[in-house]
């Protein structure tokens, strides 16, 4: 009776890991270290208990492969007043911001709230105020040709349509606070 308790619970256990990455997914972050990410900037990147934290800005975890259609998800958790974010399609890679790809911007008290929480940074304004700080937060960006939607806990906060960036790595960010990432994948589209 335990040999078969204990042996349905790791079959039990396997199917929910495997639901996680399933169907596509691939974990980006392997819950012990950043080798998988090149770094840059000055962030202080730690993992802690299966957790990326930066308690310093400004700095970016950059994927070594690039992508074009995909979608990519991360739990993030921020202060109020911490600027995170999921960036996407990087045309330069060793120095990734808003001028050369797109942010899917975590970033309650952001001076200019047309690109706070939930918005694409100078591309689509946030759909419904979202605020992330204080709390795990799962971001996702759909991206499939020029059309992107942002998602944060299931609700649509960014829709646009941009061809300026195609294809290119994707990236954490650090800008200001406390942020921290965890249950990073990506799955990319046909």
């Amino acid at each position: 009776m335990r040999k078969t308790i204990s042996i349905t619970l790791l079959v039990l256990a396997a199917a929910a890991a495997s639901a996680q990455t399933g169907a596509g997914w691939k974990s980006l972050f392997n819950g012990k270290d950043l080798g998988n990410w090149n770094v840059t900037g000055n962030a202080d990147w730690q993992v802690k208990d299966g957790v990326i934290e930066a308690t310093k800005a400004r700095g970016f975890l950059v994927t070594k492969e690039s992508y074009t259609d995909f979608e990519f998800r991360a739990d993030v958790w921020t202060t109020p007043d911490s600027n995170g974010g999921l960036l996407f399609r990087i045309t330069k890679p060793e120095d990734p911001g808003i001028e050369n790809g797109y942010e899917l911007n975590i970033n309650d008290k952001r001076a200019d709230q047309t690109g706070r929480t939930g918005s694409i940074v100078n591309v689509a304004k946030p759909l419904v105020q979202f605020d992330a700080g204080g709390k795990w937060v799962t971001a996702v960006i759909t991206a499939k040709g020029p059309h992107m939607v942002g998602t944060l806990n299931g609700i649509k906060t960014a829709e646009a349509d941009d061809a300026k960036y195609a294809r290119g790595p994707v990236s954490l960010q650090a800008a200001g606070g406390i942020v921290r990432y965890r249950n990073v994948q990506i799955r990319e589209l046909k």
